[in-house]
């Protein structure tokens, strides 16, 4: 590392340099420890990151194998982005060495700006103005930074224990860093990321240059957001509803009541903005909106995992009668009504036990008095998927202490895969946690989603129905 000859490339409003990069200089402490530039490199170097890494530091010396420059003056070759991490007071002398390297790409992690004080609001309009008469586009500042999954750019400030993230179709984009790495389990997560983006205060980058860059990002199919203002919001309106014709954006937004407003400004300096026009814009604009802040991670992947239903008619099987009922109050608050099986289906499941031919199809009664009933799961799974009257399935597992049924359910999962294009989803229920949980990630791995409660489940069930309605423009 450390080469001449980096081209330059067109900016404008693309965010592309950001993740993108064929060259980064990491400005700020390289001190060994859980946070800084040390930190940054060990995240880059593990991920996979194959550009150029620039340590910056008036310290010289070697980190992680690469030399240190005083300053990034020092540096010949050209630089696409520069991570900065320093006190915000020397912010503007650091941006201005930026200015004379021609770097238009800068993700500013410090802090104290205008979400510390009136002071520190005065230094971001200042350093703004200056990064926008030389063409520069800032992400931040107070931002735990950025990820693309597909070339290994994991600059993550803060030591997370993990490095490699898994590559998929969701973009994950907040006003807060509790969306990043060093924050959240990725690995458990049981789908792959495309990029991640926390704004920060969102001095410059803000929620609609994303969707903008995501909406002709070919590895970005579904848009996860965490906003506590809108910045502009006639854009962001014609945006969403271009965009959302395409993927499906989903967006979690704070500051619903005035207590949560002021604290938003707190946070990120933002202004939000009135709940009822953020509701109206959403609807208007093809919007998914979210409740609940794990929801930002985990309804996604119904999108990314299983193909739109066609229709509301909800399927279910239970190994529980009151969680078919839960699931059929649920599901009518999203549009969705539990159907009824045709004649052919019901004679199949009648056939095979008494009384089973009925929607919702309980399984509870027949597990424990047929003999064969592990053998005969994957049919009883086929033929309700099959059903020419079934749009959507919601299917309750129990994950018995022995784990003598797991194998029966992956076996059924897998029969039914490619069979069909309706979408499955599933809760597992059970007293292990271990068997729950590997269950769970089996069936993931097949590209089935498994939600953590029934309620979620059949919220990813009545969103996704909610996506095919924007879709068909109803």
């Amino acid at each position: 590392m450390g080469k001449k000859g980096t081209s330059k490339r067109s900016h404008k409003r693309d965010p592309s340099l950001f993740f993108d990069p064929r060259s980064i200089a990491v400005i700020g402490s390289l001190r060994e420890g859980l946070f800084g530039g040390y930190v940054v490199i060990k995240s880059l170097l593990s991920a996979g990151y194959r550009g150029e890494i620039y340590p910056i530091n008036p310290s010289n010396g070697v980190v992680h194998g690469l030399r240190v420059y005083p300053s990034i003056k020092e540096v010949e070759a050209d630089i696409d982005l520069a991570l900065i991490m320093i006190n915000a007071r020397a912010v503007p002398q650091v941006l201005g060495e930026c200015a004379e390297k021609s770097i238009k790409a800068v993700v500013l992690v410090s802090d104290g700006f205008a979400e510390r004080d009136q002071e520190g609001a005065r230094l971001q309009n200042e350093i703004v103005a200056f990064a926008r008469e030389r063409g520069i586009r800032i992400i931040g500042p107070n931002t735990a930074g950025i990820v693309n999954t597909s070339n290994g750019l994991n600059p993550c400030p803060y030591e997370a224990g993990y490095y490699k993230l898994k590559a998929g179709s969701v973009a994950i984009c907040s006003q807060t860093g509790m969306s990043n790495p060093q924050a959240f389990p990725y690995p458990d997560l049981g789908l792959g990321v495309s990029k991640i983006c926390d704004f920060g205060n969102k001095c410059d980058l803000d929620e609609c240059d994303m969707l903008e860059y995501l909406e002709k990002d070919p590895a970005t199919q579904v848009i996860s957001m965490y906003l506590e203002s809108i910045r502009d919001g006639r854009r962001f309106l014609e945006i969403c509803k271009r965009v959302s014709a395409q993927k499906p954006i989903l967006i979690l937004k704070s500051g619903r009541t005035e207590e949560g407003a002021k604290a938003s400004e707190s946070h990120t300096g933002a202004m939000a903005v009135d709940d009822k026009i953020f509701e109206a814009a959403c609807s208007q604009g093809g919007v998914l909106r979210l409740r609940e802040f794990n929801a930002l991670f985990e309804l996604p992947k119904i999108f990314a995992m299983q193909p739109l239903p066609r229709g509301n008619r909800l399927g279910i099987i239970s190994y529980t009668g009151g969680v078919g009922v839960l699931a059929t109050d649920e599901g009518t608050r999203y549009g969705l009504a539990v159907t009824r099986l045709s004649r052919k289906t019901s004679e199949i499941l009648n056939g095979i036990f008494p009384g089973l031919g009925v929607m919702p199809v309980d399984i509870g009664p027949m597990a424990p008095v047929v003999k064969d009933f592990l053998s005969l799961y994957p049919k009883i799974l086929k033929s309700v998927m099959a059903d020419e009257n079934v749009d959507a399935l919601f299917n309750v597992l129990w994950a018995d202490s022995t784990g003598m049924h797991t194998e029966s359910y992956i076996k059924a999962y897998e029969e039914v895969k490619g069979d069909t294009q309706k979408p499955l989803v599933t809760w597992v229920y059970g007293p292990d946690k271990g068997l729950v949980r590997d269950i769970a990630e089996r069936l993931e791995y097949l590209g089935f989603p498994v939600f953590s409660d029934p309620e979620t489940a059949i919220k990813a069930m009545g969103l996704a129905f909610r996506y095919t309605r924007i879709r068909e423009g109803k």
